[in-house]
């Protein structure tokens, strides 16, 4: 925080002595940048990330990390609620219900949409978004024959049609939406039939993923997102989508625009840090979090500091 004789420039105007409160500085007084996030374990990495880095460059900060689904922190941002948070491009699509474009397949593409959308129509400036993509995967079994890790989603569909041995575990939403599971089978031309498929309740990658490492009913393969943290730990490895399926996700902090104009130190703060958080970089933070029980703002601050992000 500023001196106060430095919020105030008095200035001589005909006699009458007129208060000039520079914007940056009144900004400062009237309270602290609201860092906000998703409910999930990136949410939380994310969000801690960009709160540490402003604080560290002088700026209070109001932390609501973990405020909720997509819909409760979108929200929150164009009423004004929060002023920061990390964002996913592919969730343009979503926001301006542009689903068929297929500019949120690339994600250079995806990005310059996503940016000159939010900017015309809400006030919002997305960041740079990190070189990572956190779309739905197919995560498969490193010890399955025939089938190495590493592979592409290609790969697969010469080893199903070879009569290669295979179960997917997965959600519903995954295995009926058509944007996902229909999406990879139209694209690299391959089918699961039911009995190649566990179906599970909800949502949650953490239990398919376990369904596949321990080869629960058969499964060798399962539903996930490309920076779980699980994967690694599980002995899991992500088929490469090289053809684009997905919509590609990149995290990216998405901030108002009157928040940026008195604080531009922020894009230039926060722009190395998320350049810095390959796939491999954010599967191994989550997994810090999700698997072995780390506190997500302590993950945040050991990452920034090592890396000289932070003092």
């Amino acid at each position: 925080m500023p001196p106060i004789a430095k919020l105030l420039d008095i200035v001589l105007l005909t006699g009458s002595l007129l208060l000039v409160l520079s914007p940056v500085n009144l900004a400062d007084a009237a309270g602290a940048i609201v860092v906000g996030s998703k409910i999930d374990t990136e949410g939380a990495l994310l969000g801690n990330m960009i709160a540490d880095v402003i604080e560290a460059h002088g700026q209070p900060v109001e932390r609501r990390i973990q405020l909720g689904p997509t819909n409760i922190v979108r929200a929150a941002i164009l009423a004004g609620q929060i002023d920061i948070y990390p964002e996913y491009t592919g969730n343009g699509a979503v926001f301006f219900h542009r689903e068929a474009d297929p500019a949120w397949k690339d994600a250079a593409l995806g990005y310059a949409e996503v940016k000159q959308l939010d900017h015309a129509q809400n006030g919002l400036t997305w960041l740079k978004p990190a070189p990572a993509n956190n779309t739905w995967v197919i995560a498969i079994r490193t010890d399955i024959p025939g089938l190495p890790a590493g592979k592409c989603l290609d790969d697969l569909a010469a080893y199903l049609a070879g009569g290669g041995r295979f179960k997917l575990a997965a959600s519903a939403e995954f295995v009926e939406s058509a944007a996902a599971l229909p999406a990879f089978e139209e694209t690299y031309r391959f089918h699961l039939r039911a009995d190649q498929l566990l179906t599970l309740s909800g949502g949650n990658t953490a239990a398919t993923l376990r369904a596949a490492a321990e080869g629960t009913s058969g499964v060798n393969a399962a539903m996930a997102y490309g920076t779980d943290g699980e994967l690694a730990a599980l002995g899991l490895a992500a088929l490469c989508d090289d053809k684009g399926a997905q919509v590609v996700y990149g995290p990216a902090p998405l901030v108002r625009e009157s928040v940026l104009g008195r604080h531009p130190e922020i894009a230039a703060a926060l722009g190395p840090v998320f350049a810095s958080l390959s796939l491999t970089v954010l599967q191994q933070l989550n997994a810090r979090i999700a698997v072995a029980g780390e506190d997500a703002d302590a993950v945040a601050r050991d990452y920034l500091k090592t890396h000289q992000f932070l003092p």
